[in-house]
């Protein structure tokens, strides 16, 4: 394809910054290899000069996130950053490589759209729709998906007990890469997992636990990829289960019946369209003993790294990491 010039969002101030300039240098990398004019711009300090490429996205995404106090700090510089955000003019297309916070609930969407810049992935409405995991959830529902029961907000710890049962799951309504997200096997320690929730989102939601398999299930232009199995190497497919190499174990096409394999993708495209994804997103499920399947979230900008999900599935069906970003470019390029 011709050349174009393409703008890579990375960093950003939310938890996970550390795996979206993982997923920022990926991208960087594939497309440049195509032949690309491709800038990194990180919203927390603004566009990445060459000389200070190596340093700035030279690391690993490491076995935890950002702290509290350097997120603090780096989101007190970026509204300087930002205002470089309408030399984004002169490119043709941004790649959002950003995960949580302004890059995935849509208002980062929001300013490009009124800056007439077009990006990849999902427009304002599916991006705020998949990062409101409540929101998310209502809409499943009314879609026919089956998804974990949960409580209101604010419910008492005694009642969330007493709705949910033992084990249940805690986490921040806003926000992915399991930070802040618990699992609470006794009522005792329900208070300090909704604190700990409670430090990256004012919502904290609580969710019934479902035992089974970890899997997931790319959507790409409304058409499902081959499932992936998570094999966690800790006890939940946690933080430093997703970004350490080695930690977990992925299957990928998953070791499932035909029947299942298909109920996974016909859900994971009906979550799809309940969300307003567009172009590429990730659907997560809970697979039980007895084979059904509950949709836990989706990720309307999935990770991209050497350990993520979206290019495993993307390469099972024969599209190889390059490809899968130059068709992400242009899909973007396509759309009004």
């Amino acid at each position: 394809m011709t050349p174009l010039r393409i703008a890579v969002l990375l960093g950003g101030t939310s938890e996970e910054r550390n795996v979206s300039l993982a997923t920022g240098r990926a991208v960087l990398q594939a497309l440049r290899g195509r032949g690309h004019e491709v800038t990194p711009v990180d919203p927390a300090v603004g566009a990445i000069r060459p000389e200070d490429e190596e340093r700035y996205l030279g690391g690993a995404v490491g076995t935890d996130p950002p702290t509290l106090e350097e997120l603090r700090i780096m989101g007190a510089a970026a509204p300087a950053a930002l205002a470089e955000l309408p030399e984004l003019a002169g490119c043709d297309v941004a790649f959002l490589a950003l995960h949580g916070g302004d890059g995935e609930d849509g208002s980062f969407q929001q300013m490009l759209d009124a800056a007439r810049i077009r990006y990849t992935g999902s427009g304002v409405a599916g991006s705020a729709a998949a990062f409101d995991k409540r929101l998310s959830k209502e809409l499943m529902v009314e879609a026919g998906i089956p998804t974990p029961g949960w409580t209101p907000r604010g419910l008492p710890a005694a009642d969330v007990v007493a709705i949910l049962g033992l084990p249940l799951v805690v986490k921040p309504s806003s926000g992915g890469s399991t930070v802040g997200l618990t699992i609470v096997r006794t009522a005792e320690q329900l208070p300090d997992a909704i604190r700990l929730a409670e430090q990256y989102d004012d919502d904290a939601l609580c969710e019934e636990f479902i035992e089974g398999r970890e899997v997931t299930v790319t959507v790409l232009e409304g058409e499902a990829l081959p499932v992936v199995e998570i094999i966690p190497g800790n006890e939940i497919y946690d933080y430093e289960s997703k970004y350490t190499p080695g930690k977990s174990t992925y299957i990928c096409p998953a070791e499932l019946s035909p029947d299942i394999a298909a109920e996974l993708s016909r859900l994971a495209v009906v979550c799809f369209e309940a969300l307003q994804q567009e172009s590429y997103s990730r659907i997560d499920f809970r697979l039980k003993e007895d084979g059904t399947a509950w949709c836990l979230e989706a990720n309307s900008l999935p990770g991209m790294t050497s350990t993520s999900l979206v290019p495993k599935a993307a390469a099972a069906a024969g599209i190889e990491f390059p490809d899968l970003c130059e068709r992400i470019v242009v899909d973007a390029l396509g759309s009004d």
